[in-house]
């Protein structure tokens, strides 16, 4: 392991691989720090320049976007009060608070060195649980893979959204998408209504790029008001000069504290799709029930700074672990990846490691380098970033737009899959309107294929049904979806129950 780590890192120092890194980290904490520009969004907007690289170079430009995005929304998030990514809300409750004081250099560095200790011990997690887990998953049969894929969709319908019912719908979309076209045992064609382009199923790649980027940004331009006047409270004469040495004792001098949320951003990232911002609330919401001085907390502490950026970044290595060992996708970006694999030919899952295993270990090796990468962007350019905070989104959006439709078309080179991502994109905003959650309609389309061949797989194997209940992990695995949906249908009625009396109470007061 420790020689093909060393060969993974000593080839990705040279240029045509360092180059892409770098510049994808660079790409990823500008695009992280700017409100609105999400890190799915820019990590959709490389793929397409990552096409004519060869697989490791493109999966290092995109693994460093995702580690400098993780980190860039940290940026705005302390110095403005705006947080630059749904993962950097939590960052804001004390980075923001202490910038106020007169400490901004202090704020931002407590979370970008945050970010950079949780990224290497969530980096620590993915080397050494991503074999071990292929090596068990590699024990799955038809039976175990068709089960843990209804896990994974039971659990985002639950865990996302106001909505159960709301969350398995949308789960339930991305399955009917999977439907069109032909059979993926058979071959026979279905629902194509005699549609030759709908023969060889819907693409992937213009679903997701429409329903998140499309979608996003049309939710953006309608708060396009807001958005541009708390750009315009940029303060130019910020001093972000601080000991380096000082923060980073006054995090190390915080061990518990450090380890704790770290490994609750790796679990969260485990979890398919529920994504960075739930584990930054998470580790902050632990960091202030296990804090002696709870009081403090929303006035600038540095506690709330390291807790909700360490979790922030050790997600990242848990979402890359969950798609490397089983194939799954832990977040939208970690789809992307997988769509860019797929590009490339290679099959994602157990058999990953063995079969690819300088792809592998170059991903780890990435994922290593592109933490101080980041650290050198931000301290070179976060002054260059908050500039960038008052570029007028009605000229960023527009620019945004045509690179995710020139990469919708560089998929095939047919104007048919921008018209997929087009109708996918305002059927996207329509549930985004609708309040229905966009996480369980993109796992289903994921997963909707390898669900339906697994099934068939296993009933041709055996047709005996029971064999999805009595086969140990099989069973246990269902069980498990049961008790996710159960959980999230007795946390649903709990908050409903508790609404009324909550309201109650603010009357009387």
């Amino acid at each position: 392991m420790f020689e093909l780590l060393w060969q993974g890192l000593v080839g990705l120092m040279a240029l045509k691989y360092l180059a892409p890194l770098a510049l994808g980290t660079l790409i990823g904490v500008v695009g992280g720090a700017l409100p609105g520009v999400t890190i799915t969004m820019t990590i959709i907007i490389v793929l397409p320049f990552t096409f004519g690289l060869d697989p490791l170079q493109g999966l290092a430009a995109m693994t460093g976007v995702y580690v400098g995005g993780s980190a860039g929304g940290l940026v705005t998030a302390t110095l403005l009060g705006i947080p630059g990514t749904p993962s950097s809300v939590a960052t804001t409750f004390d980075g923001f608070p202490m910038a106020r004081k007169g400490e901004p250099g202090r704020a931002m560095w407590l979370g970008v060195w945050a970010s950079f200790c949780g990224g290497m011990l969530g980096g620590l997690f993915l080397i050494f649980a991503t074999g071990p887990l292929a090596t068990f998953a590699l024990e799955f049969g038809p039976w175990e893979f068709f089960s843990l894929f209804i896990l994974a969709l039971s659990m985002v319908a639950g865990l996302v959204g106001d909505s159960l019912l709301k969350g398995l719908l949308s789960g339930a979309l991305g399955l009917v998408v999977t439907v069109l076209g032909n059979d993926p045992i058979l071959g026979a064609p279905r629902l194509t209504l005699g549609i030759e382009f709908l023969e060889g199923g819907i693409p992937f790649l213009p679903v997701l790029i429409g329903v998140f980027a499309f979608a996003q940004i049309m939710g953006d331009v309608e708060r396009m008001g807001r958005a541009r006047r708390a750009a315009q409270a940029v303060d130019r004469t910020l001093s972000l000069a601080v000991s380096h040495a000082k923060v980073l004792m006054e995090i190390l001098r915080r061990p518990f504290l450090l380890l704790w949320t770290s490994f609750i951003g790796v679990v969260i990232g485990v979890l398919p799709a529920i994504g960075g911002s739930a584990a930054n609330m998470m580790a902050y919401d632990q960091a202030k029930k296990l804090s002696r001085h709870p009081e403090r907390f929303g006035t600038g502490t540095p506690e709330g700074i390291v807790a909700s950026e360490s979790a922030n970044n050790a997600n990242v290595g848990g979402s890359l672990v969950t798609i490397m060992a089983f194939g799954i996708p832990g977040d939208a970006v970690t789809a992307v990846m997988l769509g860019a694999l797929t590009i490339h030919g290679i099959q994602s899952g157990p058999l990953f490691i063995s079969q690819h295993p300088k792809i592998a270990y170059g991903i780890f090796a990435a994922y290593l380098l592109a933490h101080p990468i980041m650290v050198l962007v931000i301290a070179l350019g976060a002054r260059w970033m908050l500039r960038i905070v008052t570029v007028p989104k009605a000229a960023l959006f527009p620019v945004v737009l045509v690179l995710c439709t020139v990469g919708a078309y560089a998929l095939g080179n047919a104007m048919s899959t921008v018209y997929v991502l087009l109708i996918f994109g305002l059927g996207g905003y329509g549930m985004v309107k609708a309040g229905i959650p966009l996480a369980p309609f993109i796992l289903g389309v994921i997963l909707g294929d390898q669900i339906e061949t697994n099934l068939v797989r296993a009933v041709m194997t055996d047709a005996d049904p029971w064999l999805f209940v009595t086969r140990p992990i099989s069973g246990m695995l269902l069980a498990a979806s049961v008790a996710s949906v159960a959980l999230a249908l007795w946390q649903h009625r709990r908050v409903r129950r508790r609404a009324p009396a909550d309201a109650g109470e603010g009357a009387d007061f």
